[in-house]
């Protein structure tokens, strides 16, 4: 025979509490005294007990699942929208975000809810079912500057928390970094490397941090007495990056030093470089940006500018839950400094 599930009754016996007050503390309710919390936290783990999360919900009003939103703007049709998805799963910053989420979610027994809003219908689709209670809340990552979802979310009273600072005014709470810093950090290397012959990779520049950085990258090079800068766009993609290097080296065959927008596009800079017969970085210095799995695959490695992706999305999902909680009812901001590593490429 089986054994019976642990109860409610079981878990405030264990414990030496009532079992309103074993109901309270996995409903959390935060007047409950953080001592005897921890008495019935412990007591849960030694029983076993799991909580009908069904029940739980109809108390709590709560699905404890939480939106992870990719957000694009414009209409996507309907056959790109997988090309879209695909393009999302092949850039590692993706899976640090979903890394972050998960991180500060799982001990909360709080789960993400993967949804993509590239299209005019999937964004709709999105915002109705947040409407309609299918999350908590939303964690949205917008791929283009002019994404009307923050705005349809907050209209549609949704808590909401955004990677990235929107470009337009919306009372949300957002993480970010300090990309014009970061970008600055790149400038000032290639410089006192002795590199005077400098172009820039770009990313989108659709999206803000592209121009955040570029702005920044410019500012620093003109500080510096460099006012014009060669710049290639790309779309935070390695092909992306290879396809603008080559067009740059065919315009300035002089360059000396290039800062590459993410480092997906500075490995595909690295590679064309090195088709080209040139040495990096003893010909031509590269750094990139982010400081993810590509910088330690590239060949050589890469010099980049850390963005700490991973802690961003934690405090982006802290923030979601402490909105949904209403521990937090004015929207915030969270500002991360960037940090230059330096490897073998710059």
């Amino acid at each position: 025979m089986s054994r019976q599930a642990p109860t409610l009754e079981d878990v405030a016996r264990e414990a030496g509490v009532s079992r309103a007050t074993v109901s309270r503390v996995i409903n959390g309710v935060r007047s409950v005294d953080p001592a005897l919390r921890d008495v019935v936290r412990q007591a849960i783990e030694r029983t076993g007990y799991a909580p009908n999360r069904a029940a739980r919900s109809l108390v709590t009003r709560r699905t404890e699942t939480v939106a992870l939103i990719v957000s694009g703007a414009g209409d996507v049709a309907a056959e790109e929208e997988n090309a879209f998805t695909a393009q999302v799963f092949a850039d590692p910053f993706f899976g640090r975000v979903v890394t972050g989420v998960v991180a500060h979610l799982r001990p909360r027994s709080m789960h993400p809810l993967l949804m993509f809003a590239d299209s005019a219908r999937t964004r709709q689709q999105a915002l109705n079912d947040l409407r309609q209670g299918s999350a908590d809340g939303a964690l949205v990552v917008s791929t283009h500057a002019d994404d009307p979802l923050p705005a349809l979310l907050a209209d549609a009273g949704v808590p909401t928390v955004l990677f990235a600072r929107p470009s337009r005014p919306v009372p949300l709470s957002y993480v970010d970094l300090a990309h014009r810093d970061g970008a600055r950090m790149a400038a000032e290397h290639l410089l006192d490397r002795g590199c005077r012959k400098i172009v820039t990779v770009t990313g989108p520049l659709g999206v803000s941090a592209s121009q955040e950085r570029l702005a920044g990258f410019r500012d620093t090079m003109a500080r510096r007495g460099h006012p014009y800068v060669p710049v290639a766009e790309g779309g935070f993609t390695l092909d992306s990056g290879m396809a603008a290097m080559s067009g740059l080296l065919a315009e300035h065959p002089d360059v000396d030093g290039v800062f590459a927008a993410n480092d997906l596009m500075a490995q595909g800079v690295c590679q064309i470089l090195r088709e080209r017969g040139r040495s990096v970085p003893d010909d031509v210095a590269v750094v990139g940006f982010d400081d993810s799995a590509a910088a330690v695959a590239c060949r050589p490695p890469l010099t980049t500018v850390r963005q700490p992706v991973e802690e961003m999305a934690s405090v982006m999902a802290r923030l979601l839950t402490e909105h949904i909680q209403g521990v937090r009812t004015e929207p915030t901001s969270v500002i991360f400094d960037p940090e230059l590593v330096v490897r073998a490429s710059a």
